[in-house]
């Protein structure tokens, strides 16, 4: 018999959960709903291997003219930016007996554990600078850059972005922050002594947090020191598939294994790269 080129999981090698004997069930949420990117973006999907997204450069000019006068024609300056999606994939391997005498189904279980960590590498590209075949993320744009000083001391730095974002026409819609930031901006105070926070409630969804009225989304995927201020119709994420789930039971035949593979095409744009905000901090303490 050949030897295997993988190491399948087995029975011994699993979690009580997995096997007959389970006592709870594993929720998962759909990838969708776990990426932060996903949540702060526009989604477009498209059936075609690349998107074309219309990038306004600059408008049409008008002026002032006299009562009978000659209107001076103009045209907009237009590009367009070609977003093609990339695949976003893992594989795991494990023996039917596994899968078959497993309660609550280890394929699906699995399956959900591959939807998730495509929902983390989606974020950590997305956040990130240049993915090794995948697209480069937010911090390869050119960004409207903010300087919140030093260290956090107050919410100046965020009032700054959404009044810079509205200069060039756009809406912040969400702010993104690593955990480490968000705690420290959770922490701080109207005033010395006072112990009211300056974070916002949201009064419709008491569990999230508002700054300057939007809202504050948390992922490691954000560099520590860095907050982004995303518009959301300036920010497209292009899905050419949505997350799909295969199992196979021929490609390992001779290992009496089963492979299950989880897989996603997508990629995003940012046509107004002036309009995100990149805020900054000197020193995180």
């Amino acid at each position: 018999m050949p030897e295997s080129p993988f190491v399948p999981m087995l029975r011994e090698d699993s979690a009580d959960s997995f096997l007959p004997d389970a006592y709870g069930q594993l929720v998962v949420q759909p990838v969708m709903d776990a990426s932060r990117a996903a949540q702060v973006c526009t989604r477009v999907t498209t059936a075609n291997p690349s998107f074309r997204v219309p990038v306004l450069v600059d408008d049409p000019s008008t002026g002032w003219v006299a009562e009978g006068g000659e209107i001076t024609a103009s045209d907009p300056d237009l590009d367009e930016e070609i977003v093609s999606p990339l695949k976003l994939a893992g594989l795991t391997v494990v023996s039917r007996e596994l899968a078959e005498d497993s309660s609550p189904a280890v394929a699906e279980l699995i399956g959900n554990g591959l939807g998730r960590d495509i929902a983390r590498k989606l974020d950590v590209a997305y956040f990130g600078n240049t993915t090794v075949n995948g697209p480069d993320g937010i911090e390869a744009i050119t960004a409207n850059d903010v300087d919140a000083g030093a260290a956090w001391a107050d919410l100046d730095c965020f009032l700054e972005a959404v009044y810079e974002a509205e200069a060039v026409g756009a809406t912040l819609t969400a702010f993104v922050a690593n955990p480490t930031d968000a705690l420290l901006l959770a922490q701080l105070k109207e005033s010395t002594g006072s112990n009211k926070n300056l974070l916002q409630p949201d009064p419709t969804a008491p569990a999230r947090r508002m700054i300057a009225g939007v809202p504050l989304y948390v992922t490691p995927a954000v560099t520590v020191g860095t907050v982004w201020g995303i518009p959301a119709d300036r920010a497209l994420l292009v899905v050419r598939e949505d997350v799909k789930l295969t199992v196979d039971k021929s490609r390992y035949f001779e290992f009496d294994s089963i492979g299950i593979r989880a897989t996603m095409r997508v990629s995003w744009a940012f046509p107004h790269e002036a309009a995100v905000q990149r805020i900054t901090v000197g020193e995180i303490s």
